[in-house]
């Protein structure tokens, strides 16, 4: 998913004194509260965090209840999905007016209809509510489809995401993966059948001309 990214950073973590018996569990708990929060010092969301103590030492922070700072490297996953990048939902409602996903299952997205493409009509099949393509009827988005959509914009404060469906490389996922396999299964039956006409369209002798044609020059 292009929204996710790893990074490598160097943190800081002030600890309270009463913490210098158990330092790494401190050091742990203090990384879970960034957890699915958008930070704007490492510009995204983090998702997972992996520390690496460089050293046993601290430095001493000044003040009336003076804190230690502990030196970490940690690698993190970050999500910070930017306008026009392609995510992938799990689709938890489905309206005449909207489509609702749940991305990596903490992020909400919405997509409005003016979003959807004209190509996808709204229709309601055993009671269910369903959008159906009408080039494909094959390619339905319903309740529990994984959904792949286009940003529009992303609200970092509640980590709301606004999505399109207008581009053609969106939509359910399983139909564009079938869709993208028979592609190129059809291509490369054509260069089979290329090469095989190739082949017995041309004069064995042919070969040894062009090699002799290649010496002479």
């Amino acid at each position: 998913m292009e929204a996710l990214k790893e990074c490598r950073a160097n943190l800081v973590v002030n600890l309270h004194p009463s913490n210098a018996k158990n330092v790494e569990t401190a050091v742990y708990r203090e990384l879970s509260s960034l957890l699915f929060k958008f930070n704007e010092a490492l510009d995204g969301v983090v998702l997972t965090y992996e520390p690496k103590f460089s050293s046993n030492l601290a430095r001493i922070l000044p003040g009336i209840h003076p804190y230690f700072g502990v030196r970490l490297e940690a690698k993190l996953l970050l999500f910070n999905p930017k306008p026009e990048m392609l995510l992938e939902g799990e689709v938890v409602k489905v309206g005449e007016q909207s489509i609702h996903i749940v991305v990596l299952g903490f992020s909400s997205a919405v997509i409005a209809d003016e979003d959807i493409r004209e190509d996808f009509k709204y229709k309601i099949k055993h009671g269910k509510e369903v959008f159906v393509s009408r080039s494909n009827k094959k390619h339905r988005i319903k309740v529990g489809t994984t959904l792949r959509f286009s940003v529009k914009n992303f609200d970092e404060e509640i980590l709301h995401i606004c999505g399109s469906l207008i581009p053609d490389n969106t939509g359910n996922i399983q139909w564009l993966e079938t869709k993208a396999e028979e592609s190129q299964a059809y291509r490369f039956a054509n260069c089979e059948v290329s090469i095989h006409l190739f082949h017995s369209i041309t004069p064995p002798h042919a070969f040894s001309d062009i090699a002799a044609l290649q010496k002479r020059g």
